[in-house]
């Protein structure tokens, strides 16, 4: 019993839902045909109006590729090494591509700030939707509002800027859209021009950084190479080590050894003295260096000579060329005295070290020839002082080499200065667009047709969910689960332009219309509609008030009555006694008169003279609150009736207003349901129909009423109104 239940009432939740019929949806784009079009008007003109109304726009595009390949003029590495080719270093330079900073060059280069495109501000002031146009803002800016609108000029530059690689290479697209052809080109060539430029600004600074730290790390290393240098030479002296032999006592060889070693020592001595005299007296005499240089033999002064005579004659091929202010010329005078400067600190340490050298032969000249017996001794200390003056060595070794490495370095920075090469490089500057990027015309209008193609179907169908009415036997039968009796037309829609007419008398004027055939074919379904049972006494009814009940009734009964039936009409709606409507004198009894037997059945029914159709009125005054039609007396009037009369047609209240028509309906053999076409809710119809089920009332079936028959061919296949243009001209209008 409950699933029985559940069962119904899931039947009930599929019937509200709109139907998939693919039939049935065309049907519907068919009636909705007018509707489509205004909604798809409206859309493709609201897409395609401002789109039409835009001001053109161009993009212009350049190319930059990140070259990670390198054109050495030296063998010199680098001060700031080259960016490296993979995919995040291309996309950070993307991203620096994008940047403020970058963006701020390019619109100070080209002035864009004067661009009423970009600087709104320079442009009138308009108010009232246009209407009122006023000068633009002059008035003197404080710091924070200029620093404001720049901010405001530059999100405008930006906004016509796109920066992207191109797909899985090193290339990058630097495009800007402008109202001006020419303006997007030369932004977008100004912009990847300034890119590269910042590169190269960055390399440059790094290798000044790096040359002046150098040169002051030069200075420190050349003091410590002097004084490693000096100290190896004073513990030498301090502690007399001379060559020895590798025996530890002092025979007549390490004499005789010692002897030559003295000997030697002493022309050392004359040759160190001589040197330092000689090259004393040239600088003495003013000398440049260049002679003192070939005196010491050293072969650094001889590097930084070679040095200086590569940088004098660069110097006089610039002097040649640019003024004394060139800043290469600054440069290459700054590099000369810089060498001359070298010269005389390496003049003075060689000095210095050939003083040291003298001292010590004069003292390793007199120590062997003052005591040789005091060789075994000396010699027995040397052994261990050996191992200091190796530390010492080693550290003067290093210090050395270390100054060495820091020379060459700088020698290579200064000779990089000038010759830096950004790590990206212009593959194709942007040309004049050919046409305007935006708007794209026809991809707006394909664009706008299918929108407005997908909008208006979509209210197509979400009009048609939202249609709870009744439209077609399909409906009824699916939706209700009731049989279809019939379409009583509206009589408006059969009729042409200008024509008037009432429709109970339009079924006895025009018998043969289609208004008067749908009445003969709700008369067939109800005499047929109990099979084996006689059907007499017709319940006619309806969920609402205005669907049509006494209308129907009416017309029905004078179709009956023009075949031949005697046919009577019983007003059962108490409230409204519509039946009077049809009766032209006055009414001065009726039912409720004959059901109170205040009045005779045969004295109160109304005679109609066209059809002989007896009418059972209702008095204007006459209304009880009794439960007229549940009692005994309403039970002996029908079964009058069915004697006297071949069929009883009972106008009811609608069902859901009242509940008379329940009581009244279970009485009758068949209940007839009006549904007015399109307008009666679909809820409301099955509310109905389950109240005169419970009251055990046998309903037959469904009639559509008011059916818009031009209308109604606009509905599904299957349907006889869908035929309507077809045998129209079949009737008698």
């Amino acid at each position: 019993m409950i699933s029985d239940k559940h069962s119904t009432e899931a039947d009930a939740a599929d019937s509200l839902l709109p139907s998939l019929d693919l039939t049935a949806i065309i049907a519907d784009f068919r009636r909705f045909s007018r509707f489509f079009a205004v909604i798809f008007g409206i859309v493709f003109l609201l897409i395609i109006v401002p789109v039409l109304m835009q001001v053109p726009l161009y993009t212009a595009t350049a190319s930059v590729m990140m070259d990670p390949r390198t054109i050495n003029t030296t063998s010199d590495q680098d001060v700031l090494s080259g960016l490296p080719a993979d995919s995040t270093t291309i996309d950070t330079e993307v991203e620096i591509l994008k940047s403020n900073a970058l963006g701020d060059r390019v619109l100070r280069s080209l002035q864009l700030d004067q661009d009423p495109e970009f600087n709104g501000y320079l442009k009138p002031r308009t108010k009232f939707f246009g209407l009122i146009k006023s000068a633009p803002d002059n008035r003197r800016l404080t710091p924070l509002e200029m620093q404001a609108r720049h901010e405001d000029v530059l999100g405008a530059v930006l906004g016509g800027l796109s920066v992207a690689r191109s797909g899985e290479t090193r290339i990058i697209t630097i495009s800007y859209t402008s109202t001006s052809p020419e303006k997007s080109a030369k932004i977008a060539n100004e912009w990847a021009r300034l890119y590269l430029s910042q590169q190269l600004e960055t390399k440059f600074q790094a290798t000044k950084e790096a040359n002046d730290w150098l040169n002051s790390r030069l200075g420190d290393l050349r003091t410590q190479v002097e004084a490693a240098e000096t100290a190896v030479q004073q513990y030498k002296i301090a502690h007399n080590l001379m060559a020895v032999s590798a025996d530890n006592t002092l025979g007549q060889q390490q004499i005789t050894t010692l002897d030559q070693q003295l000997a030697g020592v002493k022309v050392d001595r004359a040759e160190s003295e001589a040197r330092l005299a000689v090259a004393k007296r040239q600088l003495t005499t003013g000398s440049s260096g260049e002679d003192v240089g070939e005196a010491l033999n050293s072969d650094v002064i001889k590097n930084l000579r070679a040095q200086r005579t590569s940088v004098s004659q660069r110097l006089a091929d610039l002097q040649s060329r640019y003024g004394n202010k060139h800043p290469d010329i600054i440069k290459a005078q700054d590099q000369l005295n810089d060498i001359d400067a070298q010269i005389r600190a390496e003049i003075q340490r060689i000095m210095s070290n050939l003083e040291a050298q003298a001292e010590v032969q004069r003292q390793r000249t007199a120590s062997l020839a003052g005591s040789v017996a005091q060789a075994r001794g000396a010699l027995a200390s040397n052994n261990a002082a050996s191992v200091k003056l190796n530390e010492l060595q080693r550290n003067a070794d290093a210090v050395s080499s270390l100054y060495q490495s820091y020379l060459d370095r700088f020698k290579q920075t200064s000779s990089q200065e000038g010759i830096d090469r950004s790590d990206a490089r212009i593959v194709s500057n942007a040309s004049l667009p050919t046409g305007p990027s935006a708007p794209k015309i026809p991809i707006s209008m394909a664009l706008a047709f299918i929108g407005a193609l997908g909008a208006a179907t979509g209210s197509v169908l979400v009009r048609r969910a939202l249609d709870s009415g009744l439209t077609t036997a399909t409906d009824v039968e699916t939706i209700l689960r009731q049989p279809h009796l019939g379409n009583i037309a509206d009589l408006a829609s059969t009729l042409n332009r200008g024509q008037k007419a009432t429709p109970a008398q339009y079924v006895v004027d025009k018998p043969l219309s289609v208004f008067s055939e749908g009445f003969r074919i709700m008369r067939a379904a109800l005499i047929y509609s109990r099979i084996g049972h006689e059907v007499k006494v017709i319940a006619v009814t309806s969920s609402l008030p205005g669907e049509g009940k006494t209308t129907t009734a009416v017309c029905l009964a004078r179709v009956m009555a023009l075949s031949g039936q005697s046919v009577v009409v019983v007003d059962c709606d108490l409230r409204r006694r519509s039946i009077n409507q049809y009766i032209t004198g006055p009414v001065e009894g009726g039912l409720l008169e004959v059901l109170a037997g205040k009045a005779d059945i045969n004295s109160v029914l109304i005679k109609d003279d066209l059809t002989n159709v007896q009418y059972l009125p209702l008095v204007e005054s006459a209304y009880t609150p009794k439960d007229v039609f549940g009692s005994e007396a309403m039970d002996q009037l029908l079964d009058r009736l069915r004697a006297s009369f071949d069929v009883v047609i009972l106008d009811t209240a609608p069902v859901l207003a009242v509940v008379d028509t329940r009581i009244l309906a279970r009485k009758a053999d068949v209940v007839a349901m009006l549904v007015r076409w399109r307008k009666t809710q679909r809820k409301a119809a099955q509310a109905s129909l389950e109240l005169l089920n419970e009251t055990g009332a046998h309903v037959c079936g469904v009639v559509l009423t008011q059916v818009n028959v031009k209308e109604q061919a606009k509905y599904g296949y299957g349907d006889s109104g869908y035929y309507y243009d077809q045998y129209k001209k079949y009737y008698q209008e």
